[in-house]
């Protein structure tokens, strides 16, 4: 009866045993199956943070070619918006505008600093500097509580300073270029998180900012999941293009193959 019960209880062991092992193999293949499956722009609706970190991985120009054959519009700065070294992010904009005004007061720029502290991990500082190709909207500091608050990167429509301390903490900036000025004494805080129009492109509080070596694009939060998707297949077939054209060295054949230049 021993050796019955005993044989009873392994039977009952491994049938546990298997229908873990089955379970965890079934979880296995469905989170692959998953993970092989592209999102659509319904699924990164739903989902933000994924959103965000797929635009991370996608080229500016393809994100503003997207914008360009869904949206019939121009979202890309200008080549005067370049970095301050090669860097590429994403993320939604905090908006900041400063507008042109002599002053001797120590709290003109305090919006700023605030605006500053308010953002959070993925923010893109996006800020207008009226008038402001020769005037630094930000330097060191500023880069380095950006950085410290996690934020993605900067975009300023306006001059940038100490270059060697951003480059030193490795804080990604786009700016008009290097001056050495300041806008304390010659500039006010004029609002944040509102609309703003930095390099010629409209931006609103949230937007998708997305800079890369070829530059900064701007795309609107209502249409994001629906461009990310289209700027992801662009990507796809550019890439595709290329061991193409290296085998059969043809850019003609590729383009007819691909459909994409």
């Amino acid at each position: 009866m021993r050796s019955i019960s005993s044989s009873r209880s392994r039977s009952r062991a491994q049938i546990v045993f298997f229908a873990v092992v089955i379970a965890i193999l079934a979880l296995t293949i469905s989170q692959i199956v998953r993970a092989d499956t592209p999102m659509t722009a319904a699924d990164y609706a739903a989902d933000p943070p994924a959103m965000i970190g797929a635009y991370r991985h996608v080229e500016a120009a393809s994100v503003s070619d997207a914008i360009e054959q869904l949206l019939h519009e121009k979202r890309y700065m200008s080549h005067r918006m370049r970095s301050i070294f090669p860097a590429k992010f994403a993320g939604p904009a905090l908006t900041v505008a400063l507008v042109k005004e002599e002053n001797h007061d120590p709290n003109a720029l305090s919006g700023m600093l605030r605006a500053i502290d308010s953002g959070g991990p993925g923010f893109v500082f996006v800020m207008t500097v009226q008038d402001g190709a020769d005037i630094a909207g930000m330097g060191g500091l500023m880069g380095t509580a950006m950085l410290a608050r996690n934020f993605s990167g900067a975009v300023i429509d306006g001059g940038v300073r100490d270059l060697p301390q951003l480059k030193k903490i490795g804080f990604p900036v786009y700016a008009l270029g290097p001056v050495p000025s300041t806008s304390v004494g010659h500039y006010r805080f004029a609002g944040m998180n509102v609309p703003i129009v930095c390099d010629g492109v409209a931006v609103a509080p949230g937007d998708i900012v997305v800079a890369d070596q070829d530059g900064v694009v701007v795309v609107p939060r209502a249409n994001a999941a629906d461009v990310l998707v289209l700027a992801q297949k662009l990507d796809y077939s550019e890439h595709s293009m290329y061991p193409y054209i290296e085998k059969f060295h043809s850019i003609e054949e590729a383009v007819k193959r691909f459909g994409r230049l």
